[in-house]
C-alpha cells in the first residue's frame, strides 16, 4: 500500500551516487570527493571567540535578529556593495539560505494565488523543490529568456542565481537592471541567491548584486546571502535576506509564526565574521589556488570548463552523459556531481567543487594528468 503520509517528495538526489563513491573508495590512495561544496578549512577564530562569548545565551532570541546584527549586514552590503539598507527595515537573518530558498515559494502563498515559481535551466535543485513544497508549478527560465520576452505571466517568484550553482555563470549589472525592470513589470517577486558573490575569479569586486541595481526601495527584489562560502560556516547555517522592506515586513511575520530563529550565539558569531573582511580575503586566495591547480588537470584530462567565472565549483563537459564522466572519474578515486541534478539542459556536464584540502585537490590534478599521459 503507498504511503499516504507526507509530501510524497522524491528521494534525496545525492543518494544516487553511493555505486560511484564506492568504486571511488577503492583507489590505493584514497577518495577525493569533489561533489557537495562543504568547505574543509576552519572556522576563524574571530568568529569561534564570539560564538563562545555569547553562549549564555538563557533567553529566546528574536525573528527579526538583534539591531546589532541587522546594523552588520548593513554594513556588510555598502562595503562589498555599495549598497545602503535600512537596518530596522530591509534586513531578516535566516537559518542558513537553504531553508529560505525551501520556504519561500510557501511564505509567499504562492498556492493560494495560483502562481508558479520560476528558476534558471541549470538550476540548484532546492528553487525547484521549494515549489513542490508548497504544492505548485516550477518553470525554467534563464535571464537570457526574460530579456528575448519569455513571458512571465503566472509567476509569483523568479529565482536569479548569481554566481550560479553550478555553473559558475555572473550575470553582469546591466543584465540584472533589465531583469528587474521586466519582473517589476510583470508583477513578479524578484529573488537573487547571491551566496558566492565574494568568490569572483575574474574581477577584483564582488559579482553585481541585485540590490545595485534595484533602486531605493528594492520594491519586488530580494538578495539572499549565505556565510557559509564566504567564512567556512556551513555548520552554523548563518544567513540572511534583504531587499524591499515590506516583504522582509511580511516574511518576518510569518517566521515568527512558524519560529523559524536563528540562535542568539549564531546572531554574535554573524556580527564577528560580517565585519572581519580579512579571513573572507584570504580563504578565497586559498580557493584561488585549488581552483587553478584542479583546472589544470581536468583540462590535461580532456574537460572542457564552461562558464567557472566565479563559485566554488569547474562546470566541466567531455562531451558526453555526465553519469559517463562520473564512472570515469570514479575510477580515478575521485566523485563528482552529475549535471543532470541541476536540470535536464545540463545532463553532460558534471559539477567539480573546489571544497577539499590542499592535498586532496593536489592527488586529484596529479591523477588526472597521469591518465591522460
Amino acid at each position: 500500500m503507498p504511503n499516504s503520509y507526507g509530501l510524497d517528495l522524491p528521494d534525496y538526489p545525492w543518494d544516487r551516487l553511493t555505486e560511484f563513491r564506492s568504486r571511488a573508495a577503492e583507489h590505493p590512495d584514497g577518495v577525493c570527493d569533489l561533489s557537495i561544496g562543504t568547505p574543509v578549512d576552519p572556522t576563524p577564530d574571530v568568529i569561534r571567540r564570539a560564538l563562545a562569548e555569547a553562549s549564555d545565551a538563557h533567553g529566546y532570541p528574536t525573528t527579526a535578529g538583534t539591531a546589532g546584527l541587522r546594523e552588520a549586514i548593513a554594513w556588510w552590503y555598502e562595503h562589498w556593495h555599495s549598497v545602503q539598507l535600512d537596518p530596522a527595515s530591509e534586513i531578516l537573518p535566516t537559518v542558513g539560505s537553504k531553508e529560505l530558498v525551501a520556504w519561500l515559494p510557501t511564505l509567499l502563498g504562492l498556492r493560494q494565488r495560483g502562481l508558479a515559481v520560476a528558476c534558471p535551466s541549470a538550476a540548484y535543485p532546492t528553487y525547484e523543490m521549494g515549489a513542490t513544497i508548497a504544492g505548485v508549478e516550477c518553470q525554467r527560465i534563464d535571464a537570457a529568456d526574460i530579456i528575448a520576452g519569455a513571458p512571465l505571466e503566472g509567476i509569483g517568484l523568479l529565482w536569479i542565481n548569481t554566481p550560479s550553482n553550478p555553473t559558475g555563470e555572473v550575470l553582469d549589472a546591466e543584465t540584472l537592471a533589465e531583469v528587474v525592470r521586466r519582473a517589476r513589470a510583470a508583477g513578479v517577486v524578484l529573488a537573487s541567491d547571491e551566496c558566492y558573490g565574494l568568490l569572483n575569479w575574474e574581477a577584483d569586486e564582488p559579482a553585481p548584486s541585485v540590490l545595485s541595481v534595484a533602486g531605493e526601495g528594492c520594491a519586488g527584489v530580494l538578495s539572499v546571502y549565505s556565510m557559509s562560502k564566504q567564512s567556512n560556516l556551513a555548520g552554523y547555517r548563518a544567513a540572511f535576506v534583504a531587499g524591499d522592506g515590506e516583504l522582509i515586513a511580511d516574511l518576518t511575520k510569518s517566521r515568527k509564526h512558524a519560529g523559524m530563529i536563528v540562535p542568539f550565539p549564531i546572531q554574535a558569531a554573524m556580527i564577528a565574521g560580517l565585519r572581519d573582511t580579512a579571513h573572507v580575503l584570504a580563504q578565497k586566495e586559498t580557493y584561488r589556488q585549488r581552483r587553478e591547480t584542479l583546472r589544470s588537470g581536468l583540462e590535461d584530462f580532456g574537460f572542457r570548463i564552461d562558464h567557472s567565472s566565479a563559485g566554488l565549483y569547474l562546470w566541466s563537459t567531455a562531451g558526453k552523459s555526465c553519469w559517463d564522466s562520473l564512472a570515469d572519474l570514479a575510477e580515478l578515486g575521485i566523485v563528482a556531481g552529475p549535471g543532470e541534478f541541476y536540470g535536464e539542459a545540463a545532463d553532460d556536464h558534471v559539477r567539480i567543487a573546489l571544497t577539499a584540502t590542499d592535498e586532496r585537490i593536489a592527488a586529484a590534478a596529479e591523477r588526472l594528468r597521469l591518465a591522460a599521459a
